[in-house]
């Protein structure tokens, strides 16, 4: 079958890679979309800490059913959302449900290989129908159940001032889902393309020379109720903790490998409730579906950027380096 492997860093091939074997439990499909996710973009360029290579790229993925292997959840044909986490259900965390965060969580296409290819295997409870939903839009899910997942456990209500830190793919699922659920949001990022397309989504959007503007400091008065930071940078996550209010939340849904500093005094002056955000769980893939078939999530705003399979070798590297106008970039297989 044909797959993509980042061989190298800068280095990426379209492959004949072995047929995937099915084994008890798990469910063989056709992968039908693939959305380049910024972790796709950083394997490429070899500035993920934690893979080996070469590697079969590509975690955000759509298919439809060609083997159910005896599953009675699938039939053959049934279209899928894929959750690419593979936890080991046993850890505490996995015992409390939450399966996102599992000591061992291995993750397809960075710990294993991935479904940038014609075909994949998984357990069947790491597929999730996509009724009502196109294949395409099922491919986003992941992705937006990110963000679905930051808000629910800020446990946001109607009415909250919310920043978000970052207006990339994951800050705006995060911005979408606190719209959702009845905030009023702002965005905050330095490129100017990112704020364009937040105030397209209808989102208030600042850079950062404009902190100190009037329509800014009216949108803060004394700090924000909830700030999530989604930017992957050490210098924004330690300055973002400064625009919540007192009482208020900092959620850390960006990863960075570096050491976060904050004062202590200003954390415990007002008295902040910090949180991690890692992945998503079933109930948020099954929110983001409700919303899309609902027409909550613009999912044709969202997907800027098209390719196919045979073409990702020369487009990838391309938007890698160049992602002016780009949210979301979707592969057809």
């Amino acid at each position: 079958m044909r797959a993509i492997s980042c061989i190298a860093p800068g280095e990426l091939a379209l492959i004949e890679a072995p047929e995937p074997q099915l084994q008890p439990g798990w469910v063989a499909l056709d992968v039908r979309h693939v959305g380049i996710c910024g972790t796709d973009y950083h394997i490429y360029s070899g500035h993920h800490p934690f893979l080996q290579y070469p590697r079969i790229l590509g975690h955000e993925l759509s298919g439809v059913v060609s083997d159910p292997n005896g599953s009675h959840l699938f039939a053959i044909g049934d279209p899928v959302v894929v959750n690419p986490y593979l936890p080991c259900y046993e850890c505490p965390a996995c015992r409390e449900g939450k399966t996102n965060c599992c000591e061992t969580l291995s993750v397809i296409g960075v710990h294993s290989d991935g479904g940038m290819a014609d075909r994949l295997v998984l357990p069947e409870a790491n597929l999730y129908k996509a009724d009502g939903i196109s294949l395409r839009d099922a491919a986003m899910v992941e992705f937006l159940a990110i963000g679905a997942h930051a808000v629910r456990r800020t446990q946001l209500h109607a009415g909250q001032r919310v920043l978000v830190v970052g207006g990339g793919p994951i800050g705006l699922g995060v911005a979408f889902f606190a719209q959702i659920a009845g905030a009023d949001v702002t965005v905050l990022d330095a490129a100017a393309d990112k704020r364009e397309a937040a105030i397209g989504f209808g989102f208030a959007a600042f850079g950062l020379e404009e902190l100190e503007s009037a329509a800014f400091k009216s949108a803060r008065r004394s700090g924000f109720d909830a700030v999530f930071d989604a930017t992957g940078s050490i210098r924004a996550m330690n300055a973002s903790l400064f625009h919540v209010r007192n009482g208020g939340a900092f959620t850390l849904v960006g990863v960075i490998t570096g050491d976060l500093v904050w004062p202590d005094a200003e954390v415990h002056r007002r008295e902040l409730t910090i949180r991690a955000s890692r992945n998503a769980t079933i109930e948020d893939f099954d929110h983001v579906m409700t919303a899309i078939r609902s027409g909550q999530v613009p999912t044709d705003s969202l997907a800027t950027h098209e390719t196919i399979l045979t073409r990702v070798p020369e487009d990838l590297p391309r938007w890698a380096e160049a992602r002016e106008g780009l949210i979301k970039a979707i592969i057809a297989v």
